[in-house]
């Protein structure tokens, strides 16, 4: 299978998807990486200015909290050998400061690193220090840029007399921010390798889930696979670990009586998925309706087919009823320990199995009865060679006066023709097959059934299942009730059977469940289990009983089966 190449082919980088993966994740570790290297440096330096300018002030606090300075000042003159240059120069010295200068009120320096510039102005406007603020700032002196602090000096009196101007050298300043870099750098470089080791890792797993397949063919496959989900005439439902629908196809959405799902498709595979079944984009689906995401007995119900696909019920060909249709279902778990199930729609063929069913009763019936019809016949032969011809006339007028008063007495109670024609063959089969079927003498029904079809199966079924029970019974015998209460359509059949045991009444309108072999070209315990569904689709019942003789009645009510 080959897809188009993607733009990452034309442009050189690598094809599949965990490789793009990976070097995505390794791209924006670097980046995140250098930027929060660059975050963390750039308020350093400042950071560092102010602490140096800190410290000059602190420095030039602690000298101008000194009252011999002020006093020395006061009395000495500005020469090299000074008490003000003797303290200032052990403070220096001591504080590891560039320098200390003290000045008088005429900005002139009593004390330098350098004896030489004692006596000179300072290089530098001392005014507001002179006014009795303090300042902090970085500044060119005659020593170079450094970080200074400058307070007054103030004498005992109160009296402002001169200032003390404290500076930290600015090459110390920038050692110390170039001294935090190769630090910050490594460890920039350890998370750089552990975010590097986590994509890896990642990239690995993502590997083993993708099946170390290329973006454009994952794309690809999603695109085959929406086509395919929409076009098999096939059921396809995908269930989640935990029992939850991921994907409910369309076949599969009518097959269960569900809303239609539509799967969105990407852009690129419009051309894929055009008249397979998508949605309109313009006309999406109600959210309401989505199924994705939500719990299959919540779906469905409680019941067998909620059983089978969540595979509490297990097996192949797994048969079940849903709405009206019979289903054959099969269950595959897949690696995630999820599943997806298929879905086949068997209904016709359930019903071609049945008319085989009954077909082949009726010619075995009728391969039993060849015997009494050539007796009848040589009768009949014999009556004629005596010469007795009324007793011939009367003998073949009783024989098919009995067919034609069963097909009178049912077309003058049930006025339907579809259920009066069934009732006149099933009992043209139940008399080749030895068993009486009569019409219970309460039964009336007008030609008003809302859904006669419907009807017509529920009565097939329940008599088919009577007359294969009644058969070897004592005296075999199917009687059928059919009255209208109202709008209700009320059933019942009784058979001379043995009967359902009071604890397997409601078992046996479960799917699957049958006291009866299995024939070769079906699966039994279907019948009853559409006939509920059918009664109850329609808002009625469905129940098993029992008679005074011990036989088996079914009654079936339809609230509102008539016009």
């Amino acid at each position: 299978m080959r897809f188009p190449l993607t733009s990452a082919r034309r442009l050189g980088l690598p094809r599949r998807a965990v490789s793009q993966i990976l070097l995505t994740q390794l791209a924006i570790a670097a980046g995140v990486v250098v930027l929060a290297t660059g975050l963390f440096l750039a308020p350093l330096g400042a950071q560092l200015d102010d602490q140096a300018m800190r410290r000059a002030l602190a420095i030039a606090q602690s000298a101008a909290a000194d009252p011999s300075l002020a006093s020395d000042l006061l009395v000495s003159g500005a020469t090299a050998d000074s008490p003000v240059q003797a303290t200032a120069e052990r403070l220096r010295r001591a504080t590891g400061a560039e320098y200390v200068v003290v000045l008088d009120l005429n900005g002139i320096r009593h004390s330098h690193p350098s004896p030489e510039r004692i006596g000179l102005p300072v290089s530098t406007d001392p005014s507001e220090a002179l006014a009795g603020r303090e300042v902090m700032e970085i500044d060119e002196g005659t020593l170079g840029r450094s970080a200074r602090g400058k307070v007054p000096l103030i004498a005992a009196d109160g009296e402002i007399v001169g200032a003390v101007s404290v500076g930290i050298s600015y090459d110390g300043v920038r050692d110390r921010l170039l001294g935090a870099i190769p630090g910050l750098l490594a460890y920039a470089g350890g998370a750089l390798a552990a975010g590097a080791l986590v994509a890896y890792l990642l990239s690995r797993r993502i590997q083993r889930q993708t099946r170390d397949l290329a973006f454009s063919d994952i794309a690809g496959l999603l695109a085959e696979r929406e086509a395919m989900l929409h076009s098999i005439r096939e059921g396809v439902i995908a269930l989640d670990r935990h029992g939850r629908v991921r994907l409910v196809n369309d076949e599969a959405a009518r097959l269960l009586g569900l809303p239609p799902q539509h799967f969105p498709a990407s852009p690129g595979t419009a051309d894929l998925t055009a008249g397979a079944g998508t949605a309109d984009p313009a006309d999406p689906a109600d959210p309401a309706d989505s199924l994705t995401g939500r719990l299959l007995d919540e779906v469905l119900g409680a019941g067998r087919t909620a059983d089978v696909l969540s595979g509490r019920v297990t097996g192949r060909d797994l048969l079940t009823v849903q709405g009206p249709r019979v289903l054959v279902a099969n269950r595959m778990p897949t690696e995630d320990g999820g599943a997806v199930a298929t879905l086949r729609d068997r209904t016709e063929l359930e019903h071609l199995s049945r008319e085989l069913d009954s077909t082949r009763g009726l010619i075995d019936a009728l391969r039993a009865q060849d015997h009494e019809h050539a007796n009848r016949l040589h009768t009949l032969l014999g009556l004629l060679e005596l010469g007795l011809h009324e007793e011939a006339v009367e003998f073949v007028t009783e024989v098919v006066g009995v067919h034609r008063t069963t097909a009178e007495q049912v077309t003058e109670k049930i006025h339907d023709p579809l259920l009066a024609a069934l009732l006149v063959g099933k009992a043209t089969v139940a008399a080749e097959r030895g068993v009486p079927l009569r019409l219970a003498a309460a039964s009336l029904l007008p030609d008003r059934l809302v859904d006669p079809g419907g009807l017509v199966t529920i009565v097939g079924n329940l008599v088919d299942n009577a007359l294969d029970a009644a058969i070897g019974s004592a005296s075999p015998a199917v009687e059928v009730e059919l009255r209208a209460e109202g709008r209700a359509a009320v059933l019942r059949v009784r058979d001379s059977g043995p009967g359902v045991p009071a604890a397997h009444r409601e078992e046996v309108f479960t799917e699957g469940w049958s006291t009866k072999q299995p024939a070769a070209h079906r699966e039994r315990g279907l019948g009853l289990a559409l006939v509920r569904r059918l009664a109850e689709r329609q808002g009625g019942t469905a129940r098993a009983g029992g008679t005074e003789d011990g036989g088996a009645e079914f009654s079936v009510v339809l609230p509102e089966a008539l016009r």
